[in-house]
């Protein structure tokens, strides 16, 4: 009777583990085949979570204006969207371009002005580029976006993950074709520095470093030294050159006077 105890005991080891074992190679397995589908999940996450750190839902509902570079420009998020910018030309005269919903036009002292297909578009694309950088990381989950997690790294002691982000032909722009890279800090989840490769005019590298961070009804708001890096320079190595102090300051990127036009109070 004990041997016969002993050996069934056996056997249903055996056939537990076998079970047990079985099971766990068919998860393994799982995960060998879907590695992208885990790395696209873990990508969106750290979008998502950096959109929220920036000011999440409040973008979409959004009704700002600031001041950059001599023009005063806004976006309106309710109801689709709405950017605008307006300036003063050498003559006096008030410039007002408006893309709204992907379409755009310009008034000059308040008369419409018809344009070639080819302004338009540069005009369009001149206006949308501001209030885009403006704004990160909202338009980072936009159709058109296409997002890869590709690494990690340290830059002054701090971690951060690394997403790369392309766009699609359709949705994605005149200038589709351009790679962009943010780097997300784990901890506050805040783009502290971005970088963009291009083709247009013999191409050009860019690295972005914020500072003057500042919250302004919930949205974070942030400026930017513009970094110059010889045309060709692979993204990922741009961190490690900025510390080295290898990169050449182009320019300021500096926004101000900052305002929520949803809480400004209109006086009939």
């Amino acid at each position: 009777m004990n041997r016969q105890f002993l050996m069934a005991t056996v056997i249903l080891l055996v056939t537990v583990g076998c079970k047990d074992f079985q099971k766990s190679d068919k998860n393994m397995s799982q995960i060998e085949k879907s590695p992208n589908e885990l790395n696209d999940g873990n990508t969106q996450i750290i979008v998502n979570e950096a959109i929220i750190a920036h000011g999440g839902t409040l973008y979409d509902s959004a009704h700002y204006q600031f001041a950059f570079r001599d023009k005063l420009y806004s976006f309106d998020n309710k109801n689709g969207f709405k950017y605008q910018v307006s300036s003063m030309d050498s003559l006096g005269n008030r410039i007002e371009d408006i893309l709204q919903d992907g379409k755009f036009t310009r008034t000059v002292n308040n008369e419409l002005v018809e344009l070639s297909k080819k302004d338009i578009a540069k005009y369009s694309e001149a206006l949308n580029s501001v209030i885009y950088f403006a704004t990160l990381p909202h338009k980072l989950n936009d159709k058109a976006v296409q997002k890869e997690g590709v690494g990690e790294t340290i830059i002054k002691g701090e971690d951060y993950d690394v997403v790369k982000v392309t766009f699609g032909k359709v949705g994605g722009g005149k200038d589709f074709d351009d790679v962009f890279m943010y780097w997300i800090n784990k901890k506050s989840h805040y783009i502290n520095y971005l970088a963009y490769s291009y083709s247009v005019n013999d191409g050009g590298v860019r690295f972005r470093s914020a500072y003057n961070p500042r919250t302004v009804d919930g949205i974070r708001f942030q400026d930017y030294i513009n970094w110059e890096a010889p045309v060709g320079t692979p993204l990922t190595e741009l961190p490690a050159m900025f510390e080295k102090g290898q990169l050449k300051e182009l320019s300021r990127i500096e926004t101000s006077d900052i305002q929520n036009l949803n809480s400004v109070q209109v006086v009939e």
